[in-house]
């Protein structure tokens, strides 16, 4: 299923930004790090999704989450390459890439090429940076776009 990747526009952008937190918006925003050990989805062992928390792109499956050891809920794979845009990030005199999400460019971590098999990647992503929906329940449909086909949409406000 395809989901539309076109950027929300400045009315919808104005609108999120108004209902995020300090927090949310230094990492969502001026791509910052939310403390280690911390964020409320490294432990969560539920079924589902995890979504951008600006758009509610799909990002992560559940069933690709892993325990990495680092502090921060950590994926093997993406929902979809297509969601996640990969940029060379040069900050703190470190080479890493970091990873925004493709559709609104909000920050969600990075990845390293030190994770499990099959894919060697570990995404790792500030919890902030996410929404999770359970398995079985409808995505979020921040943008007001409807879901892709065979996908319901349940229309929620961030």
């Amino acid at each position: 299923m395809a989901f539309d990747l076109t950027p929300p526009t400045e009315a919808q952008r104005r609108e999120i930004v108004t209902g995020l937190n300090a927090q949310e918006r230094h990492v969502l925003l001026q791509h910052g790090t939310e403390a280690a050990f911390c964020g409320v989805f490294l432990d969560n062992k539920k079924a589902g999704t995890y979504t951008c928390r600006f758009c509610g792109l799909p990002l992560f499956r559940s069933s690709a989450k892993f325990d990495s050891g680092t502090g921060w809920p950590s994926f093997f794979k993406p929902y979809d390459k297509a969601h996640i845009k990969l940029i060379r990030d040069t900050s703190y005199g470190m080479v890493r890439t970091e990873e925004v999400c493709a559709r609104c460019g909000s920050h969600l971590g990075h990845v390293f090429p030190d994770g499990p098999p099959p894919t060697g990647e570990r995404h790792c992503l500030n919890s902030v940076s996410l929404s999770f929906t359970e398995e079985d329940h409808a995505l979020p449909d921040i943008l007001a776009r409807g879901a892709p086909e065979g996908q319901p949409a349940e229309p929620q406000t961030p």
